[in-house]
């Protein structure tokens, strides 16, 4: 089974929620209407809240933690999070992106539209804002989003929703 209790809380998930055989999902962790966790990733709210909001989607390999005593992890709506990513006591917002293997620390921020690129690593504490796109270990702002690369993350999330239904119609479902 894929989802665990800790210290007597158990993962609560929308019905409409999808999560891959081979995924773990521990402790206090909601999942909104359509979010997907997908093949071989970890979610562990444990010592702290992780919240995942509607239509996001955590993609395969990727670990989702909190900072003990510190901060949780607060995933907003149609928030795309690439293979292998680590999000750790962070807040991604609504129609956010985290590219593969990209790293997000402790206590930070990316807003609205806002995408850390593929292998990035955005230090403890920084904030990336509406349509900022920012690469690099250490990441750094390069440019502003354009409305068509802010459409194809949108379609991007879109097209996981619909994938993870499929999946699940298909009878894969790890509950």
């Amino acid at each position: 089974m894929a989802l665990h209790p800790f210290n007597g809380t158990m993962p609560r998930l929308d019905p409409t929620a999808w999560v891959a055989p081979g995924a773990q999902v521990i402790g206090d962790v909601e999942m909104g209407a359509g979010a997907s966790v997908w093949y071989n990733v970890v979610v562990r709210g444990d010592v702290m809240p992780i919240r995942i909001g509607a239509r996001s989607n955590i993609q395969d390999g990727s670990i989702v933690h909190v900072t003990r005593g510190l901060a949780a992890t607060t995933i907003g709506d149609d928030v795309l999070v690439g293979h292998m990513a680590i999000i750790h006591g962070c807040t991604l917002m609504d129609r956010s992106f985290v590219g593969l293997g990209a790293i997000v620390m402790d206590g930070c921020v990316i807003e609205p539209e806002g995408m850390l690129g593929a292998g990035a690593l955005l230090s403890p504490g920084k904030r990336i804002g509406p349509r900022e796109l920012w690469l690099g270990r250490p990441a750094k702002l390069v440019r502003l989003l354009d409305d068509a690369e802010v459409a194809r993350n949108a379609a991007g999330a879109a097209g996981y929703v619909a994938l993870a239904r499929l999946h699940r119609e298909s009878g894969e479902d790890a509950r």
